[in-house]
């Protein structure tokens, strides 16, 4: 039934011009942010070569365009997901969908599915252009496998937090607006972690960009490969608890 319900709302979402348009967008903004940084590697490429263990182009071309592709998501998820099970709700199908014998977590998993999907086809073009250099230089292979899974981890993540605040907004619109809005607040929790008082350790820990910077960098620590899971799995589990109380109130 989670496959069902995931390939019939991926199928709707591929149908509708929103999924078509945001593809495209992205695509022509993630190749010019692309394109922009090989010209800053081609003009600095003379003076990096005079500076022993200088930056290659790993790290001048590859971490960027992850860098900016994971702010560009943090816009563009909400907007996928505002109507995963508001719209239901509007449109008074949400009811039918939990009278028939299907339970809640497979309902959240399917359209949960569906969103990974269509992200995936995004992140499958990001991950694609990094190997055109290929062509023309090397990749440090430890790193772009680091960029691109800590990227998957994010997106899994934005879309977990977009579901749960589809299952709880009365409208779309509000679900998209909440869903930026928290997501941004854990992006930039950490910036004020430094203070007068000392590190808040726990504001570091909570932020979504520290977490993402480390896997970043290369390295792979499993405390924040874990961080995600949890963080994915936790709005998940309150997506399925608000459908519940959703079937016990009908």
């Amino acid at each position: 039934m989670i496959l069902a319900i995931a390939r019939r709302e991926l199928t709707s979402l591929f149908l509708s011009p929103l999924a078509w348009s945001i593809l495209a967008v992205l695509q022509f903004i993630l190749a010019y942010l692309f394109l922009t940084q090989i010209e800053t590697f081609i003009a600095f490429q003379s003076r990096l070569a005079q500076i022993e263990n200088a930056p290659g182009i790993s790290d001048i071309i590859v971490s960027p365009l992850f860098g900016n592709a994971a702010i560009i998501l943090l816009l563009v998820t909400p907007l996928l997901t505002m109507r995963v099970i508001c719209e239901e709700r509007r449109n008074k199908t949400l009811a039918l969908l939990l009278s028939a014998p299907v339970s809640s977590y497979e309902i959240v998993l399917g359209k949960y599915l569906a969103i990974i999907g269509l992200i995936g086809c995004i992140l499958l073009l990001v991950c694609l252009m990094p190997l055109s250099l290929l062509l023309g230089g090397e990749l440090d292979y430890g790193k772009y496998f680091c960029n691109a899974l800590a990227l998957a981890l994010l997106v899994s993540a934005f879309t977990s937090v977009g579901i749960y605040l589809s299952s709880i907004a009365s409208h779309p619109t509000i679900a998209a607006i909440g869903s930026f809005g928290l997501l941004l607040l854990l992006w930039i929790m950490d910036w004020t972690a430094n203070t007068q008082a000392g590190e808040s350790e726990l504001l570091e820990y909570l932020s979504l960009l520290q977490h993402f910077q480390n896997l970043q960098s290369g390295l792979l620590d499993s405390a924040d490969v874990v961080y995600f899971i949890l963080f994915s799995l936790g709005f998940i589990v309150l997506s399925i608890l608000r459908l519940e109380s959703d079937r016990l109130n009908q």
